[in-house]
């Protein structure tokens, strides 16, 4: 172990649990301070990393404490601050349909879970670390906040802006696949540094990321994708029914129960098709050519989900094992609304598309089992996620926090393993290494 002197050490802004942090932990950075709005996440964090002082509460009124303690504490800059602030504000609107409706007198109305960079870039002008880390959604880019001058600006722009010449780097979109998690998960990363030989790096490649190691079709420097059925195929076979639905030994190996009618379209649906599209069951006619979903524009240019898909078969009118919902007044089925990613199964040979917080739910985007008639379990999402690979419990005092805790944080995280490889690199262009302890 590094003296402490020599330890790099480094802050976790919207740390959440604390997922992200464990590719600093492996790569040898030590998180020492963390910042988390939401008490259950920030109570894991802690049981998690129990030399880091946690910072609950809100960003805004714990900013200038953070900075105050850290300054008393450490006599050095940090080494790294990890900033992943909430997602779910990020606008899709562009600054020209805001700007447009600005001058328009129109006052649209800006998400504030978006602003919580501004206490962020405090944060670190203040303390001045040697390397940042910002991940978010793709749609970042686009995203625009109200500043403290009250100024429409683009979130890029002003990240950049507060940094000033002091830091290189820009954001980049990547695709957790690229980097052998078995998931495809587009986010955007920034990463920018104040040292001389990430700065030296920058101007040489444009880009502070590591080489991706994975891709659809390898080559001479990556390896093919890691699949769902490498990462997950081996694991205790489950089934959505009582009793059949969880896994004695792997703890969070366990699914929630569906109804029959959900099993009814789920059994029915090959792999890598939605049940919105299943074809007749009747064994008298068994027709297979009633009519697939899908969308198609309405008159503004934007995709609708298809409301003329039959529930009922085109041959011999059986109801068709399609997911669909009962009208309170009169009774009548009819087929669910939704695209073809509701209630569709995965692809063994593939990595998992996105988890988000709902990948527990049967009508959630492409989550069905590829095989077995349920949804991802706890266990295949922290798989998924590549938190199975590392030193982490969802236990606090022995006991584990509720599912949707579980599901949040998941959902929601960082893979560590992408982290791990960033910071790895991180290292290698400053002349260090550290050894890999997960």
């Amino acid at each position: 172990m590094p003296s402490k002197d020599k330890e790099l050490i480094a802050l976790s802004l919207f740390s959440s649990s604390g997922i992200g942090d464990l590719g600093l932990r492996a790569s040898g950075i030590k998180t020492v301070m963390a910042c988390e709005l939401v008490k259950e996440r920030a109570s894991l964090f802690s049981a998690n990393f129990p030399d880091a002082e946690m910072f609950q509460g809100d960003i805004w009124a714990l900013c200038d404490i953070i900075i105050k303690k850290y300054r008393k504490l450490y006599k050095k800059p940090p080494f790294l601050i990890l900033a992943t602030p909430p997602c779910q504000g990020m606008s899709s609107n562009g600054m020209g349909t805001l700007l447009r409706n600005l001058k328009e007198g129109k006052r649209t109305k800006m998400d504030e879970r978006n602003r919580l960079i501004i206490p962020a870039m405090k944060i670190i002008k203040a303390l001045k670390p040697k390397w940042v880390i910002i991940e978010n959604v793709p749609k970042m880019q686009e995203t625009p906040i109200i500043d403290e001058n009250n100024n429409l600006v683009n979130i890029i722009d002003y990240i950049k802006e507060e940094l000033g010449s002091s830091y290189a780097g820009c954001p980049e979109v990547v695709d957790a696949a690229d980097y052998g998690v078995p998931q495809h998960r587009k986010r955007l990363i920034t990463i920018m540094t104040r040292t001389a030989a990430g700065k030296r790096a920058y101007s040489q490649h444009h880009s502070l990321l590591p080489q991706p190691t994975n891709s659809k079709e390898p080559g001479l420097f990556t390896q093919p994708y890691k699949t769902l059925r490498e990462a997950i195929g081996n694991l205790p076979r489950l089934e959505a029914t009582e009793g059949d639905n969880f896994c004695d030994e792997i703890p969070l190996h366990r699914v929630p129960v569906l109804d029959n009618i959900k099993l009814t379209w789920i059994r029915n649906t090959p792999e890598g098709q939605t049940a919105l599209n299943n074809q007749c069951i009747n064994p008298e006619c068994m027709c297979q050519e009633n009519p697939s979903h899908g969308s198609k524009k309405d008159k503004n240019g934007v995709n609708r989900a298809k409301e003329d898909t039959p529930l009922y078969c085109v041959k011999c009118g059986s109801l068709l094992p399609r997911p669909y919902v009962i009208d309170k007044n009169s009774g009548e089925k009819r087929l669910m609304k939704a695209f073809t990613s509701a209630y569709k199964r995965m692809n063994w040979d593939e990595p998992a598309s996105t988890l988000t917080q709902n990948f527990q739910y049967a009508c959630s985007d492409n989550k069905i089992h590829p095989s077995q008639n349920r949804v991802l379990s706890l266990w295949e999402g922290m798989v998924l996620q590549t938190i199975a690979d590392y030193d982490f419990s969802f236990e606090i005092d022995g006991r584990y926090v509720n599912d949707s805790i579980i599901r949040d944080t998941i959902g929601e995280s960082i893979p560590p393993h992408l982290t791990e490889l960033m910071c790895r690199h991180i290292l290698n262009l400053s002349g260090m290494t550290r050894n890999k302890s997960k």
